[in-house]
C-alpha cells in the first residue's frame, strides 16, 4: 500500500519542502506528495485544490501522513470531519507532531477528542476575553470601531456642502474618502 504525504503553506513564498523533509526524516517513504502553497489554514480542507486532488488519489487502505495536525484542516470540527472520512475509507492518518499515532485508530479517536474539547474551550475562553475586553472598554467610554477618515469641522462642512448642492461623488472626491463615506456624514444630523 502507498504512503501519502500532505504539507501546506499559508503565502507563496513559503515552501511546504520542509514539510515533506521532515517526513522523510522521520523514516517514512513518501510514494505521493501533494501540497497547497499560497493556501491560508482558514481554508477548509475540503476547499483545498491539491487536498482534493489527494482525496481522489488515495484509495482504502493506503497511509496519509502529515507533519502537524493544522495540516489537516482550518480549525477543530474541520480537522475531526476530514479524520472521520478517511478513517471511514480505512486510510491510516499520521500526524508525525502526535508521535506518529493513527488518528484513525481507538487510540488516536480518543487523542483526537481530547485535541477537539480543548481547542474548543480555547476558542470559547478567547471569545469570552475579547467580550470582556469590549464591555470594559465601551464602559470606559471608549469608541469603538475604525477612526473616522474625517473631523467633525469637515463633516460639517461636507453638510453645509451638500445643502449648498455639490453632489455625493464631488464630495467624495473632494476630501478622498468614499461615497459611502458621504452619505454616512449626510445621514447623521
Amino acid at each position: 500500500m502507498s504512503i501519502f504525504g500532505y504539507g501546506r503553506v499559508s503565502t507563496n513564498q513559503q515552501s511546504s519542502e520542509n514539510q515533506r523533509l521532515e517526513l522523510i526524516k522521520a523514516g517514512f517513504q513518501i510514494d505521493y506528495w501533494f501540497a497547497d502553497e499560497g493556501v491560508s489554514g482558514k481554508t477548509a480542507a475540503s476547499q483545498r485544490k491539491q487536498f482534493s486532488r489527494l482525496l481522489e488519489s488515495i484509495r482504502n487502505g493506503e497511509t496519509l501522513v502529515v507533519s502537524k495536525l493544522d495540516r489537516l484542516g482550518r480549525d477543530a470540527v474541520d480537522v475531526l470531519q476530514t479524520v472521520r472520512m478517511l478513517s471511514d475509507r480505512n486510510i491510516e492518518v499520521i500526524v508525525l507532531q502526535l508521535g506518529k499515532v493513527d488518528l484513525a485508530s481507538s487510540a488516536g479517536k480518543l487523542l483526537l477528542m481530547m485535541l477537539v474539547a480543548v481547542a474548543e474551550m480555547e476558542r470559547d475562553l478567547l471569545i469570552e476575553r475579547t467580550q470582556a475586553g469590549l464591555m470594559r472598554a465601551k464602559n470606559e467610554g471608549i469608541k469603538l470601531g475604525r477612526r473616522s477618515k474625517t473631523t467633525l469641522a469637515q463633516q460639517n462642512e461636507i453638510r453645509v456642502k451638500l445643502d449648498a448642492g455639490k453632489t455625493v461623488s464631488e464630495l467624495a472626491r473632494e476630501y478622498a474618502i468614499s461615497r459611502a463615506s458621504i452619505i454616512n456624514i449626510r445621514n447623521q444630523t
